[in-house]
């Protein structure tokens, strides 16, 4: 492993509340405006840190195009009231987008080009659909079967995964329903409230009665997906959604969201001069590429590497955020690698929680940070698959 310069602190770590998509909440709200909250909301985490000092955001986005296009990393910057000193970037690695985001910020830190970065993830599946407006797939994917798995949806890469790794449907039904049990149980503790920032937003319509526009002020607090009436008996009546004799439902599958999430990376020349007290250090990140049919299992080549770099044993992880982008990739990673069903998403996963693909390496990453101070950990990882046929993983150590 090569020497690192310096090591990359996080100082804050906060997210938006995650809405359902298309119906929820956050259904009118621009993706920008969440990212613009949720910079603002790290920041005032750190109210002694000079904002001048801040070189750069790294945002993550699935989708970068429409209202979170054109550069979303910059535009939040500039409407979050930053310096115009301040830079951003845009980067797309699909559902590790944020995490990634975190990664390149740590990157820039530790070898000593920058001192203060801010990464986090921003995405609207409300606004922009899942694969884009336009999404065009090169047609040299089909000419065989070497790449065709490009093309497959994510809800048939899980079919092949739980074909593959013999996951069945009762066993994909009740990892779904203990994911809201813990969310709703989390959420019920109050241990989402020191990730979490509270969004406050107008909505406007027309009173055709009136012929004026009404308006409401709302304020969204907690996550919309979790269902303290999710029962064993009623998702067993769902019908398979990708293939007519397959095992992967709706339940059982990440929800649509909208959400955004930020962190804030410092030196430990910055950590001294404005007296600041991290939450982590950035340890380890890791990306694999597995083929794209089975794209779920990605994770199961990521945290092995993220693990040796870190020079580290799974045994050494307190806490693992396993993105769920559906039960039957979860379980065969879990079951592969001989992870700790205990120590995997305490807090539930996606399945309750959402999936607002590009900004949920932030905001599993804000989760994790959170519930490392919480429980006095030392090491904890957030990973996930990644479309296309990838996995990724990150380490944090809390001090």
């Amino acid at each position: 492993m090569s020497k690192q310069v310096q090591d990359a602190y996080i100082v804050a770590a906060t997210r938006t509340p995650i809405g359902k998509a298309p119906k929820g909440a956050f259904r009118n709200v621009r993706p920008d405006d969440l990212l613009v909250h949720a910079i603002r909301s790290a920041m005032a985490q750190v109210p002694t840190l000079d904002p001048a000092t801040i070189e750069d955001a790294i945002i993550g986005c699935a989708m970068p195009e429409a209202e979170q296009g054109l550069n979303v990393a910059r535009i939040a910057v500039l409407l979050a009231g930053l310096p115009n000193t301040v830079g951003g970037v845009t980067v797309n690695r699909f559902c590790a987008s944020g995490l990634t985001a975190v990664a390149m910020a740590a990157d820039r830190i530790r070898v000593g080009e920058s001192d203060v970065i801010i990464a986090g993830g921003a995405e609207s599946m409300s606004m922009v659909p899942m694969m884009g407006n336009k999404p065009s797939i090169n047609a040299r994917v089909f000419d065989g079967d070497e790449n065709v798995g490009i093309a497959y949806g994510m809800g048939l890469t899980a079919e092949r995964v739980a074909q593959k790794w013999k996951v069945g449907r009762e066993a994909q039904d009740a990892f779904a329903l203990e994911s809201h049990r813990r969310a709703i149980a989390a959420q019920q503790a109050g241990h989402f409230a020191a990730e979490i920032s509270p969004y406050e937003f107008v909505e406007k319509f027309p009173n055709l009665a009136s012929g004026e526009i009404s308006s409401t002020s709302r304020r969204v607090e907690l996550d919309e997906g979790p269902r303290a009436d999710s029962n064993a008996e009623a998702l067993a009546k769902l019908r398979p959604v990708f293939a007519a004799k397959g095992s992967v439902t709706a339940a059982n599958s990440s929800q649509m969201s909208d959400g955004a999430g930020a962190l804030i990376l410092v030196s430990e020349r910055i950590l001294k001069q404005f007296n600041l007290t991290p939450l982590a250090r950035f340890v380890s990140f890791a990306v694999r590429g597995v083929p794209p049919e089975i794209m779920g299992i990605g994770p199961k080549e990521a945290i092995p590497a993220a693990l040796r770099s870190a020079g580290l044993k799974q045994e050494d992880l307190g806490w693992i955020e396993l993105n769920e982008a559906f039960a039957a990739q979860a379980l065969a990673v879990i079951g592969d690698l001989g992870l700790n069903p205990e120590l995997v998403n305490p807090m539930g996963g996606a399945i309750a929680l959402g999936h607002p693909l590009g900004a949920t390496g932030a905001i599993r990453s804000a989760t994790l940070l959170h519930a490392m101070q919480r429980q006095k950990l030392r090491y904890g990882m957030v990973t996930m698959c990644v479309g296309t046929g990838m996995g990724a993983a990150g380490i944090f150590e809390r001090l």
